[in-house]
């Protein structure tokens, strides 16, 4: 994913700049690398390394794995690889999260690439795609991989000398409250979306409550226009409803995963639809916030004085509902890879210890509260075959397959056209 992540990345450059010539690094079958992709892959890289973007090898390795890249979505389409819309969706869901995430803000991205979401999404789905492919091709061939014990004790033998240090690790998992997932709170936005539909009934401005009120920065300073796109852009629940629509014709509430909105097809052209949008995002407040932390530190006591387990309430009430199936195990991870915030947390408890409620920042807009609890602390130590085992199984895995793959590129690199212009 990170792969696909970086790819897309490149792609959001090349789309947004401004050079219309420029020059072949190389090509790769039918697909050609830019030198401007190159240069911007390499200035990134040599700033995340603390390096010299100027570094020849640098560059030379970072033109080498962009072929590599490109030499995988040609195999893909040898071996008729497909990847279904759904996945090309998500995949460019997560991309401009991450996206929004590194610029700070929706706004803050849109004013950087001169483009709405949508447009970036748009202008993304074609390497979202190809990106889906090359990596599907690869975890085809090597998503199975597995090695014996003794694969592990020998390559453990090879490099206990050079491998470094077990960092410090705890065993956590958590309860996590979101104040915007009551009923009370999701009626107030539901509640403000049907009054600016019965305004928009008797005559009110679209455009205008648009600006006043919606909550999508994208759109709303134009007056909640989202342009003409096709299928596969918007969430589910709201094309069903915009691609029924008669032109002109206003939708009811619509609740999607982002709040409610109501829509207003303009025209239709052909399987694409040109519509605008109100957003009402459900919003939390001090009282919604307050129920949290008193739930939560009712769920802490009931546990604290044996009522029932931690686990039992994660699974029960939790809203972070993938390691809710899992009695809110977070897993075994290393202290580093925590924000400050849990860190500071963790370091207070013993094992076997439950938290107090802990406000938990998740994204710049998004929050809830949590309380955690820690199953073992593991102490930085010298990796052992006895104590880390599944740790050294796993870099023998990575080691072996890197093997494997620079044999299979090496055979890919023989049979599909590549040659470096420049």
């Amino acid at each position: 994913m990170k792969k696909i992540l970086f790819a897309l990345l490149l792609m959001v450059y090349s789309i947004s700049a401004q050079e219309v010539l420029d020059k072949i690094a190389a090509v790769v079958d039918d697909e050609i690398i830019l030198q401007s992709e190159v240069e911007f892959r390499t200035n990134m890289e040599a700033t995340q390394r603390n390096i010299s973007p100027g570094d020849t090898t640098l560059r030379k390795m970072v033109l080498n794995a962009m072929i590599e890249e490109k030499l995988l979505y040609a195999q893909a389409q040898l071996d008729s690889i497909t990847v279904s819309d759904d996945q090309v969706k998500q995949t460019l869901e997560n991309q401009i999260s991450y996206f929004i995430q590194q610029y700070g803000s929706r706004e803050r991205l849109e004013q950087v690439y001169g483009m709405p979401i949508e447009k970036i999404k748009r202008n993304l789905q074609d390497e979202t795609k190809k990106s889906l492919m090359a990596q599907t091709v690869k975890q085809k061939k090597f998503g199975q991989m597995d090695v014996s014990r003794k694969e592990v004790e020998d390559f453990f033998n090879t490099y206990k000398d050079s491998l470094p240090q077990v960092q410090e690790k705890v065993q956590i998992s958590h309860i996590f409250l979101n104040p915007k997932s009551g009923e009370r709170i999701k009626k107030k936005a539901k509640d403000l979306a049907v009054s600016l539909l019965d305004s928009l009934k008797k005559g009110s401005d679209f455009a205008a409550l648009a600006k006043k009120y919606s909550d999508d920065p994208g759109s709303a300073a134009q007056g909640g226009d989202l342009g003409t796109v096709k299928r596969g852009v918007f969430y589910p629940e709201f094309e069903a409803v915009a691609f029924a629509l008669s032109p002109q014709q206003l939708s009811g509430v619509v609740e999607s995963p982002v709040g409610y909105h109501i829509i207003q097809l303009l025209e239709r052209r052909g399987e694409a639809i040109h519509c605008r949008h109100i957003l009402i995002k459900v919003k939390s407040d001090d009282e919604s916030d307050l129920h949290c932390i008193e739930f939560l530190s009712e769920v802490r006591d009931s546990v604290v004085k044996g009522k029932n387990t931690f686990e039992y309430y994660a699974k029960k009430y939790s809203d972070d509902k993938e390691s809710a199936k899992m009695g809110g195990d977070l897993g075994t991870v290393e202290t580093s890879q925590l924000d400050k915030s849990l860190l500071d947390v963790i370091y207070k408890l013993k094992e076997g210890d439950i938290s107090y409620p802990k406000r938990l920042q998740l994204e710049k807009n998004t929050y809830g509260y949590h309380i955690v609890k820690l199953f073992q602390r593991i102490y930085a130590h010298k990796p052992s075959i006895d104590q880390d085992y599944d740790d050294l199984k796993r870099l023998t895995e990575v080691y072996k397959q890197q093997k494997m793959y620079a044999e299979w590129i090496k055979t890919i690199k023989a049979k599909i056209y590549w040659q470096i212009k420049s």
